[in-house]
C-alpha cells in the first residue's frame, strides 16, 4: 500500500470526533439510521360492514356534520371507526390534533389525582381500548412522541371546562356516564376548524352519580329539532362485527 493510499485509509478510519480537520473538512460521520429502511405507515381504510357503520362513516366524512353521535350495543364499531375517521383527518392535514376524553367512572367521580404519573398515565385505563386502535397504525415510539408533542392529546372530561378547541377532532367516548351539564360543556367547546364525535352505549350507563343521563337527553334533542349540523347513527346488535358469542350475549341481555 502507497503512503498516499495508507494515510486515506487512516484519515477514514479516525473515530467520529476526529472526522473533521482544522481545515474544516466535510465530517465523514456515518449515521446507520439514514440507511435503515423506513416503514410504511399502515393505509387507513373506512369500510363498512352493515348499513349502520355505512351511515356513521358518511357523518365522520361529511365536513358538514361538525358533531356526530353514535349510540348502540358494543361491537358495532361506533369507537374504533370514530378513531379511524380522525386519524384519516390528522394524516391528510385536516387537523392538528386528536383530543381523546371520558368520563372516568368508578375512581370517584373523576378525581384522577392519587394515580400514579402524569396527566398521560392517570387517563390510560380509560384510554387504553382507543390507544389499542391508534397501535394498530402507528409504532409505540411514534405514538409516544405524538403524546408528547400533544397532537395526541388524553384530556380527563373534568378538565375540559373554559377550553376550545381549534383545529382538532375531538372523541369523546362512553358519554353515556355524562350528566346533562358535562354534555353540555363538552358540546360548547367546540372551535373553528372542529369536529367532535361522541359515542355511548344507553344500555351500559355506569355513572350512579349523574342524576340525569347527559347522552339520552340530547339525542332526545337532535330528533326533536333535525338540525344539519348533527349526525347521529342508532347502532343496533345486528351491527355488532366484534363475535358471533357477544350478539348472543347481548340478545340473552335482552338488547336489541
Amino acid at each position: 500500500m502507497t503512503k498516499r493510499k495508507q494515510r486515506a485509509h487512516e484519515e477514514f478510519a479516525q473515530p467520529a470526533r476526529n472526522s473533521r480537520s482544522t481545515r474544516g473538512s466535510i465530517d465523514k460521520t456515518v449515521n446507520i439510521d439514514d440507511y435503515r429502511p423506513q416503514q410504511r405507515q399502515r393505509p387507513i381504510n373506512l369500510t363498512p360492514k352493515s348499513r349502520a357503520q355505512e351511515e356513521y362513516i358518511d357523518d365522520l366524512t361529511n365536513p358538514n356534520k361538525h358533531i356526530v353521535f353514535a349510540t348502540g350495543p358494543a361491537g358495532t364499531g361506533k369507537t374504533m371507526m370514530a378513531v379511524l375517521a380522525a386519524l384519516q383527518a390528522f394524516r391528510a392535514g385536516e387537523c392538528k390534533k386528536i383530543i381523546i376524553t371520558r368520563p372516568a367512572v368508578g375512581v370517584d367521580d373523576e378525581k384522577h389525582g392519587f394515580l400514579p404519573g402524569d396527566l398521560n398515565a392517570k387517563m390510560e385505563p380509560w384510554t387504553k381500548p382507543i390507544l389499542d386502535y391508534i397501535l394498530e397504525y402507528y409504532r409505540p415510539i411514534e405514538v409516544t412522541k405524538m403524546l408528547e408533542e400533544q397532537q395526541i392529546e388524553l384530556a380527563p372530561l373534568a378538565f375540559m371546562r373554559g377550553r376550545t378547541f381549534k383545529n382538532a377532532w375531538i372523541i369523546f367516548d362512553e358519554s353515556q356516564n355524562s350528566s346533562i351539564n358535562q354534555m353540555k360543556m363538552i358540546l360548547t367547546r367546540l372551535g373553528e376548524n372542529s369536529k367532535l364525535i361522541v359515542t355511548g352505549d344507553l344500555e351500559q350507563t355506569d355513572n350512579q352519580f349523574a342524576r340525569d343521563n347527559g347522552l339520552q337527553d340530547f339525542i332526545g334533542k337532535i330528533v326533536d329539532d333535525g338540525s344539519d349540523i348533527f349526525g347521529y347513527t342508532k347502532f343496533a346488535v345486528k351491527d355488532a362485527q366484534r363475535s358471533l358469542a357477544m350478539k348472543e350475549v347481548l340478545r340473552l341481555y335482552g338488547e336489541k
